[in-house]
């Protein structure tokens, strides 16, 4: 668990190493500042800090100014005053400012970690619950007109109202994830938090702590008591990603916490309730899973409810247009548009990435669009079909060797043999339409056939 760090500002030396070699036995990181100036010198210079420990009276810079600094451009970051000279005029001043606390110096140990103690925890929670509002108010859709993805739309509307547990289940990339955030926005909840926890990325020795919870003290670096997942989301909805990946061991834990809504802290005795809707999601077959010992059956009924089925991307081609026009809007704000048959070509693909895959291409061809239209040429070559791969192979030879040539009559004749051929070609051979296709007299094209050597 990465350690909180505290920067100690004061200008007497005895107190910036009594405090660091205190709040370092703790568990804490410190830094120290011998002065006000010195303060905002290592906060402007990007450095790391999770409180502030602010002394009042100093020579170069007075506390209640570097205070008023610190919340005008921190305004997240706690600070706790300390104070030799402290009044209750000041304090009241310092409160009204931002600080978190005020303690009055000779500082008593246990007081000071109480309120640091306090202080990053109402933090924590600051952060938290930012991060929920940011989330939440992002639109979330389910972008498609495709007869699957109108089965469900209309499943997600019957089911959200509802309290009852979901598994979605579906390949990698397919907008599971979209899914659970649309019930959730549906539901009766909504105006709770949905808190989302990856099953496959977090180590199976911290899933515990993440889920449940832990008290301070209750492993290594456990230096204050911190929420779990489960009773962030009282009253809302926890979504478990990629629970086809959860410990068996963990599983067990899980089964008992979802069938009581009740659990207790790692290293804690204390019994919480919470009421909490859950909702699930794969990309594996839990059934085989069963089978393989890999998951608790038991575990699987509880979770499966009702089952959500989220189609591939190759299964609902006819929605690709929609999510192109919706990804170039995110990535470019409208100001670039993909030529129609470049999106004809993305329909010959299977999107073994799915959805996902499709939003990264739009990204990277967006990134590297020159113009403001993406045209066939510009897709990697997968997309593409054979004939479409060997007309641009030629462009590219014909450019290559009309740029390698020693002067202009050459490189001149080349490209006009290729376009001419190609434009003949595309025309069947027909020398009338060729010509008014190209904008030049038949007669004239006639005599560029038989001078170029053009076999017709």
């Amino acid at each position: 668990m990465t350690k909180k760090t505290i920067l100690i500002v004061d200008d007497e030396k005895s107190i910036l190493d009594s405090v660091g070699d205190i709040l370092i036995d703790e568990g804490y990181k410190v830094k120290s500042a011998d002065g006000g100036k010195r303060c905002l010198e290592l906060l402007e210079s990007g450095e790391v800090v999770d409180l502030v420990l602010l002394d009042i009276w100093m020579p170069d810079l007075d506390g209640i100014e570097v205070l008023k600094k610190i919340k005008k451009s921190w305004p997240f970051l706690p600070v706790i005053i300390m104070s030799g000279h402290g009044t209750i005029e000041t304090a009241v001043k310092a409160t009204k400012l931002g600080a978190h606390d005020f303690i009055e110096k000779p500082l008593s140990i246990e007081p000071l970690l109480i309120s640091i103690e306090n202080a990053l925890k109402f933090k924590d929670l600051q952060e938290e619950n930012r991060l929920l509002k940011e989330k939440n108010a992002k639109p979330v859709r389910i972008t498609g007109k495709s007869e699957k993805i109108k089965q469900l739309k209309e499943q997600i509307r019957i089911v959200a109202p509802t309290d009852a547990w979901i598994l979605i289940q579906g390949e990698n990339g397919t907008g599971k994830e979209i899914v659970a955030q649309t019930i959730h926005k549906l539901s009766k909840r909504s105006h709770k938090p949905m808190v989302e926890v990856n099953c496959a990325a977090i180590p199976d020795e911290l899933i515990e702590s993440e889920l449940f919870g832990h008290e301070k003290g209750a492993f290594t670096g456990a230096v204050s008591m911190k929420r779990g997942k489960f009773d962030l989301a009282n009253g809302g909805t926890l979504f478990l990603d990629e629970i086809g990946d959860m410990a068996l061991k963990t599983q067990a834990k899980i089964l008992r916490i979802i069938q009581e809504q009740k659990f207790e802290r790692v290293g804690g005795s204390k019994t919480i309730s919470v009421d909490v809707r859950i909702i699930a999601a794969t990309n594996k077959n839990l059934e085989e899973e069963i089978k393989k010992g890999n998951f608790r059956e038991d575990l699987y009924f509880r979770l499966n409810v009702i089952p959500i089925e989220v189609p591939p991307l190759r299964e609902r081609k006819e929605d690709i247009p929609l999510l192109v026009d919706e990804f170039l809007q995110e990535f470019s704000k409208g100001s670039i548009k993909m030529e129609k048959d470049a999106v004809k070509a993305l329909l010959n693909y299977d999107w073994p990435g799915n959805i996902r895959e499709l939003r990264n291409l739009i990204e990277r061809l967006v990134i590297l669009s020159r113009d403001n239209v993406i045209t066939k040429k510009d897709l990697p070559k997968q997309f593409l079909s054979e004939s479409d791969k060997a007309e641009i192979d030629i462009v590219d030879d014909t450019g290559a060797a009309c740029f390698s040539c020693p002067d202009f009559k050459t490189a001149r004749s080349i490209f006009e043999k290729t376009y001419l051929e190609r434009k003949l070609a595309e025309f069947g051979g027909n020398i009338k339409r060729t010509a008014e296709s190209i904008g030049i007299e038949r007669r004239h094209l006639y005599r560029k056939i038989k001078s170029l050597g053009i076999q017709n």
